[in-house]
């Protein structure tokens, strides 16, 4: 090989690796701007969020008044809108009844999925399995399987839970 021929390669090598840095740079800029990049972590913080909360709303603990109440509050942290009117209205029967129960339970998303998610409005829909886990006074255990379908609301404080419904198994 002379000397020019190797002059040549080396421009043609130089002159690639140029272009190939500029592609990068264009479909980094484009993804860097791209709406399904933004739609997409707008889904995820709606679905977490969805999940936590839904694990809040079905676990509490009513072995003592402080436990009730502070059970009570976090799912009032939790829900907005009409759910959250809901559960401020019965708020004191609710603490009663589960202070004399004296259960507890601990429930646990296994899955969830969004079903909708509308960015502008700031509405999702949800749809989910809880497994609860229940415990009696008297110490006895069981677990119980629910599913949910769940609006949630984007509010200044995050994704809430705006309505929630118990799908009965064998529900289409």
């Amino acid at each position: 090989m002379n000397f020019r021929t190797r002059v040549l390669m080396g421009w043609a090598v130089m002159l690639a690796a140029v272009l190939i840095c500029a592609f990068g740079v264009s479909s980094y800029t484009q993804a860097r701007g791209d709406d399904t990049l933004a739609y997409a972590k707008s889904r995820d913080a709606a679905l977490a969020a969805g999940k936590h909360h839904l694990a809040r709303l079905n676990s509490l603990n009513g072995k003592d008044a402080t436990s009730v109440d502070a059970g009570l509050r976090q799912w009032l942290d939790v829900s907005t809108g009409p759910l959250h009117d809901q559960l401020k209205r019965t708020r004191s029967k609710d603490a009663n009844d589960l202070k004399k129960s004296g259960s507890t339970a601990r429930g646990t998303v296994t899955d969830a999925a969004l079903t909708a998610l509308d960015e502008r409005a700031g509405t999702a829909e949800l749809i989910a399995t809880v497994d609860v886990r229940v415990t009696s006074r008297t110490g006895a255990a069981g677990t119980e399987r629910k599913r949910f379908e769940a609006t949630l609301a984007r509010t200044p404080d995050g994704w809430k839970v705006k309505a929630l419904t118990a799908i009965p198994v064998g529900a289409a």
